[in-house]
């Protein structure tokens, strides 16, 4: 179960880099695709807007990461759930003030990442 446990914080943790290079680099190229809730015309001028966002998703995944290096059992656990209630949080704020997609793609994946943590620590 632990094995479970990291590989889901790893998927989670892979997702935000991904939204990270998405909103930082990626904007032009893959931003008119994935955030269809601006006409293309308009995503140039929240650009900045997006990097900046990219980057809090950026911590996210490295707050992540963090925890796998971290030698004791109880901090490394606390630090994963930590970061997964900072995701599971910024992911229902994201579904009630911008779209309900966001609870899936952000959501699900921490919520159940967060489960097995606390399952294993349980244990």
């Amino acid at each position: 179960m632990e094995v479970v446990k990291d590989i889901l914080i790893g998927l989670v943790a892979a997702l935000h880099f991904y939204f990270m290079w998405l909103e930082m680099f990626g904007w032009e190229r893959g931003g008119p695709k994935l955030f269809n809730l601006l006409p293309n015309h308009q995503l140039n001028s929240v650009k900045n807007l997006a990097a900046y966002q990219g980057l809090h998703h950026g911590f996210l995944g490295a707050g992540l990461l963090w925890s796998f290096s971290i030698a004791n059992e109880e901090w490394s656990s606390n630090v994963a759930l930590f970061f997964l209630g900072c995701i599971i949080l910024a992911a229902i704020f994201s579904a009630m003030t911008v779209s309900r997609n966001i609870l899936a793609l952000q959501g699900i994946p921490a919520v159940l990442a967060m489960t097995v943590a606390f399952i294993v620590r349980c244990a």
